[in-house]
This record gives C-alpha cells, sequence and structure tokens, in this order.
C-alpha cells in the first residue's frame, strides 16, 4: 500500500505540473522567438528531470531527530549576528507622535518643513517601516547606524518614539534542491524567487538610539567601516554639506528571532546578554544557508549548518 500511495502523490504533483507546461507553451505561441523557445525547452526538461526524481518532501510538521536539529536560543544568537555582519540594509520601524510633538520633531512650528514634508491630521500613534542603511562597526552587536536629521524615522525618535530594527537573511545563492517540486520547475522558467524566504532567518531588535562619542580615530574607523558596506554614503557622513547627519548606535536590549519553519529552526526571544556575548570568531564560523553553492532548502535547521 505504501507504494501505491507514493504513486499516486507522484501522479498528483505531475497533475498540479501540468498548467505551468501548458502556460509556458501559451507564451510561446502568443510572444514567439528564441527565448520564449528556450523557457518552453526548459520547462519540459525541469518537469521530466524532476518528475523523474521525485520523492514525497519532508512533512513541515516532521521533527523527527533524524532529520532536523532545532538550534538553540545561543545558536540562534550567532547567526544572527553573522545575519547583521553580513547584511548591508534593513527596516527602521517608529511611531509618529502626537500633533503637537508632530510639529515640532518635522519642523512645522519654526517653519523649517515643506508642506509636502508635514504628516498628515490623524498620524499620531501609527506605525511607519522605512529601509535604512546598517553596519556592523562595533564590537556587542549594537547595529551602527548613520542618522540623517531630516529622515522620518529619526524626526519621530526625537518626538519620543521607541525604534525596531528588522533584518532578513538573503542567500546569494539559490538551493539546489527546493521545498516542493513545483517551486523547482517554476525556478526553471524565471517564475520563482528561487527560495524559500518563509524559511530563512529574520529577526527584529528592540533598543534605542543612542549617539557615538568619537574622536578623529573613531571617526575614521567609523566612516570606513560604513562605507565599504555603502559607498555612496560618503556624501552624508557627518560634516557633508547635503544633510544634517550623526553616528547612532541602536543599543539592543530585545531580540525576537525566526530562524525559518517552526519544525527546524528556533522561533521565539532570544536573551540581550546571549545576543551581546556573541564574539567574532563565533560567528565568522559558520555558514548560513545559501552561503555555499549547492545546499538544501530542508537542511537549514540540521547541525552541520552551524
Amino acid at each position: 500500500m505504501r507504494g501505491v500511495d507514493k504513486a499516486c502523490a507522484h501522479d498528483r504533483h505531475l497533475f498540479f505540473l501540468l498548467p505551468t507546461i501548458w502556460k509556458t507553451a501559451l507564451d510561446t505561441v502568443v510572444r514567439p522567438g528564441k527565448f520564449a523557445v528556450m523557457r518552453l525547452l526548459d520547462a519540459v526538461v525541469g518537469f521530466f528531470g524532476v518528475s523523474g526524481t521525485a520523492q514525497p518532501p519532508l512533512s513541515i510538521l516532521d521533527n523527527s531527530v533524524k532529520t532536523a536539529r532545532i538550534p538553540t536560543s545561543r545558536e540562534s544568537a550567532v547567526m544572527g549576528r553573522r545575519v547583521l555582519a553580513l547584511s548591508k540594509l534593513g527596516t527602521l520601524s517608529t511611531v509618529f507622535p502626537n500633533a503637537t510633538a508632530t510639529a515640532t520633531a518635522h519642523g512645522v512650528n519654526n517653519h523649517e518643513a515643506h508642506d509636502h514634508e508635514v504628516p498628515p491630521s490623524g498620524m499620531g500613534g501609527q506605525p511607519v517601516g522605512l529601509m535604512d542603511y546598517v553596519a556592523d562597526c562595533e564590537e556587542g552587536g549594537n547595529p551602527t547606524i548613520l542618522a540623517i536629521k531630516v529622515a522620518t524615522n529619526f524626526k519621530n525618535v526625537r518626538a519620543g518614539s521607541n525604534i525596531t530594527l528588522a533584518m532578513r537573511w538573503q542567500p546569494p545563492y539559490a538551493p539546489a534542491k527546493r521545498i516542493s517540486i513545483l517551486s523547482r520547475l517554476l525556478a526553471h522558467v524565471g517564475l520563482s524567487q528561487g527560495r524559500s524566504a518563509a524559511n530563512l532567518p529574520r529577526f527584529a531588535l528592540f533598543g534605542y538610539l543612542e549617539p557615538i562619542q568619537v574622536d578623529d580615530e573613531v571617526s575614521r574607523k567609523l566612516a570606513t567601516c560604513y562605507t565599504t558596506k555603502h559607498p555612496d554614503a560618503t556624501f552624508w557622513l557627518p560634516g557633508n554639506r547635503i544633510h544634517d547627519s550623526e553616528w547612532m548606535r541602536l543599543v539592543v536590549t530585545h531580540i525576537h528571532w525566526i530562524g525559518g519553519f517552526g519544525d527546524r529552526a528556533y522561533i521565539g526571544w532570544i536573551p540581550a546578554e546571549d545576543w551581546k556575548k556573541v564574539k567574532r570568531d563565533d560567528w565568522e564560523a559558520i555558514r548560513l544557508p545559501g552561503e555555499k553553492k549547492g545546499w538544501n532548502e530542508w537542511s537549514i535547521g540540521q547541525s552541520e549548518e552551524l
């Protein structure tokens, strides 16, 4: 019976893949050309190649020790510190203050702001998340931020808002083995991002902004570190003629971590002391999923990745 069940499951996989083949074929007819034909051929090759080796995927609810070991919060802290060290971007989130504080922070009272820069009425208490540059220029896991005075998030912080930083790991390479057959086929025809973002680490850092006390030497080190990741930031370093800016650190007080799917990754809070105790040697000794070619999406929670 098990063999019959596997065969039926295999046939179901093939059945659901057929619409993708037909769609690609239709695209080839509607938009003929060399690249359209190549996409069709890729889809057919991928279809038969994948269908010939199709195997039932590991259940998302399968928490067998043989297939996966959930990392500890300490191990997750090490992974998070590596994400911080290797990443360039994050999302800073703040909350718009009440009308009076908004008017002060956003330059309404002293006529510094243009009309289009003033938040609409009723925005008090509304959260806003915006992409910003991030660097890891100090030991201890406190992200280095170049705060631009006119930026919305920093205006909100000056008005009393809390701040969080959300980051996620984006592998440089797509996995060699996908979670589902359909994902593999879609990747063949360029309709998939090549990996499951839901199965990769992401986290939120809670804390507060603190100005970094700098002298000439510290300023040079910060500038070198920061512009190595963000060369264009050279034009708005502290002292530039474009924007008023200053070096700040996000002092981390709490960390919420989602390592991926819950049957193979740690999901929960990481103690701040564990985050801060991670040394460079610790995060340099590991590799995150997708740093090397040929990785398997199903195995990213296994101990050999730590």
